[in-house]
């Protein structure tokens, strides 16, 4: 389709780079099918390379011949469109990250049974809502052996562009889905459970017997209250990481990357 010099703010086209929300983006666009926007040109690649197809792309003029040229190429018969910096970030609300977005087809989400086959190593990520540490985690899972990510429906949708962002494209790399009735069903997969809380009866991370499971679920909570006391029952395990000079807690994205070193399945 070529390039597309963008010469105001109502040019056709581009209200997915422009006018719709993060909600409208994932529930609104060719019939609910729904789209999601990657930023910068490592990300995008990281994207493509994993197989998902693309929609648009939005650049700065400058980029056109330079960063965003192999994802031009790449990217075949889609429209680009471009316009100066400023220009950009007048419609975007920001500026550009390395001065390219790619507005992406969202992907048919595997099953829960289906990611879960083979896998050894999987988080459960309840009710954080941060996109900065949903993004975070993703990419703590990706570079430490975690085998799929589950969400409930009360977290951030891993593809919205800024958790897509600091995950680095993490979110393509690591299978993910909903999980929407609870920990219970993980249980009937042969996975054993365990709750990062502090409670009475929580072990510490590097409890011999956490290492012999053989299936595990790591559940991290949200950033603020934790986990609910209902899953931290239903848990099999409740761990623990001991703090120091007085500090009661960490981040979810850091307790996150220390859970899955400690907790690693040893190949």
């Amino acid at each position: 389709m070529g390039i597309i010099k963008i010469k105001s703010l109502h040019h056709s086209g581009i209200d997915i780079f422009h006018n719709l929300t993060e909600a409208q983006l994932r529930n609104s666009y060719e019939n609910g099918k729904g789209i999601f926007i990657a930023e910068s040109p490592k990300v995008i690649n990281v994207a493509l390379n994993a197989g998902y197809q693309p929609i648009a792309l939005l650049c700065e003029e400058k980029h056109i011949t330079g960063d965003a040229a192999d994802i031009i190429k790449t990217c075949g018969d889609i429209p680009v469109y471009t316009g100066e910096r400023d220009t950009l970030a007048t419609l975007t609300g920001y500026t550009l990250t390395r001065g390219v977005l790619c507005a992406m087809h969202r992907p048919v989400l595997p099953s829960i049974e289906d990611i879960c086959q083979n896998a050894h190593r999987i988080v459960v990520i309840d009710g954080v809502v941060d996109t900065t540490n949903i993004g975070a985690i993703f990419r703590a899972a990706a570079a430490l052996g975690i085998d799929a990510v589950l969400l409930t429906p009360t977290s951030c949708d891993p593809l919205n562009r800024r958790a897509v962002r600091v995950s680095m494209g993490s979110v393509f790399l690591v299978p993910w889905t909903w999980l929407v009735n609870g920990i219970d069903q993980l249980h009937h997969l042969g996975f054993q459970t365990a709750a990062m809380a502090l409670s009475d009866d929580s072990i510490d991370i590097d409890n011999p017997q956490l290492l012999q499971e053989e299936r595990l679920a790591i559940i991290m909570g949200t950033e603020g209250e934790g986990l609910s006391e209902e899953t931290i029952k239903r848990a099999d395990y409740v761990v623990k990481i001991p703090m120091f000079h007085q500090v009661d807690s960490l981040n979810v994205a850091s307790a996150a990357a220390i859970a899955f070193w400690q907790l690693r399945k040893k190949r």
